[in-house]
């Protein structure tokens, strides 16, 4: 029994989670006649030639052909696709690197290196919003580097059109350390227990929301520790649930595969795949990816609010309540849930950087927090300005 019901609820709990219905899903193969597009297939994952494909994405019923090839693989397949050849030419990488090198130095200078969501601050080098700091930097290379069809196609493919890009670097030098087995954004990001607490309806719905990529800045040979991957096991409904137990990671330590990437491949998979970064065993290979993280336009609020004043008007009227037991606990925490940020994303994970190893702080958690601890009003302010100061773009 992979769910538990709550008055007709399904919700996801790692203790009831199937290893052998898991199991099932990952010994399924990846047929030729399902991915006609694709020049290979290795270790179940569909390989594309952009070379080939490049010119059938000029015309849209091709591309449109492509595309629902890739969906199906991204949703029902192998969960994981190849670009070989995603830039035909790679002297615009190579000026992003150089651009990369000079941030990371800069950054490391000035704060010593950011924090990391599965690593240690200082294991990696890691630039946050590389969308945007490339942009700044060069403009034209900026250009250069996002105009690119065969990243264009994959993420409509999954997300439909008007999605929004962001990025970050990953630089693992030789020696780094392997990620363990996990999902991504956005569930992927929460603890345990806050996973736990969405409906199962919900984690059918979060994969849905991003597509997760990665474009090699440098050959990645299988000792560089390319990304490990393990096809198949998006479809696994409660994988939210399982990625932490040990018996589930055990599994994927002895199953998952790799693939050796040339600089200008790039590599796509959906969020709910169960991935980790691989160990860098190399001597001399530096092993530099761009991290794309793309997202539905779906994923957005009706209106614009000003919840940092709405905070601030609120709370000493919160804290009243409590001191007076006026409110209950729960009647409190609905209250605050209407008036502050509940979500971590997004932010500025230069100065907003990760707390728990996921995600910060959410200005509703600090909120609880500070009527818990009874924070003065002066205070609360204040930490309110950094926070508003640290999420600004």
């Amino acid at each position: 029994m992979n769910e538990v019901e709550e008055n007709g609820i399904a919700y996801y709990e790692p203790d009831h989670c199937d290893l052998g219905a898991f199991t099932a899903l990952i010994d399924q193969s990846t047929h030729g006649e399902l991915v006609p597009h694709a020049s290979s297939i290795e270790k179940n994952i569909p390989i594309y030639d952009m070379a080939d494909l490049r010119p059938i994405l000029e015309d849209d019923r091709t591309r449109r052909e492509v595309m629902a090839e890739w969906a199906k693989v991204l949703h029902t397949g192998a969960g994981v696709l190849a670009l070989n050849g995603a830039y035909a030419d790679t002297a615009v990488l190579d000026e992003a690197t150089r651009i990369y090198e000079r941030i990371i130095s800069d950054e490391k200078a000035g704060s010593g290196g950011g924090g990391d969501h599965f690593a240690a601050s200082g294991a990696n080098d890691r630039i946050w919003n590389s969308l945007q700091k490339l942009c700044e930097a060069s403009p034209k290379v900026f250009l250069d580097y996002f105009a690119n069809t065969a990243i264009a196609t994959v993420c409509e493919a999954w997300l439909g059109p008007n999605y929004q890009m962001t990025a970050q670097v990953n630089l693992v030098h030789p020696g780094g350390a392997a990620q363990l087995a996990h999902r991504d954004y956005h569930l992927g990001f929460q603890t345990a227990d806050v996973s736990a607490s969405y409906p199962a309806h919900v984690h059918d719905v979060s994969p849905i929301l991003t597509l997760q990529g990665a474009v090699a800045h440098c050959d990645m040979p299988l000792e560089s520790g390319p990304t490990k991957l393990l096809p198949f096991s998006q479809a696994y409904r409660p994988g939210y649930a399982a990625w932490r137990r040990d018996d589930f990671r055990a599994l994927f330590e002895e199953r998952h595969v790799q693939l050796p990437l040339a600089k200008g491949d790039a590599v796509f998979f959906n969020p709910a795949l169960f991935h980790a970064a691989g160990a860098n065993t190399s001597a001399d290979i530096h092993r530099f990816a761009n991290l794309l993280q793309v997202s539905s336009a779906f994923g957005r609020a009706m209106e614009t609010i000003d919840r940092d004043k709405m905070c601030r008007l609120v709370y000493p009227y919160a804290l009243q309540a409590r001191r007076e037991n006026r409110l209950s606990a729960s009647e409190l925490c609905a209250a605050i849930a209407a008036t502050a940020e509940g979500y971590s994303f997004p932010t500025n994970l230069d100065r907003d950087p990760p707390t728990n190893g996921l995600a910060p702080e959410t200005q509703a958690a600090f909120f609880s927090r500070a009527v818990s601890e009874d924070v003065d009003e002066r205070a609360f302010a204040e930490r309110l300005d950094q926070m508003h100061g640290a999420r600004v773009a």
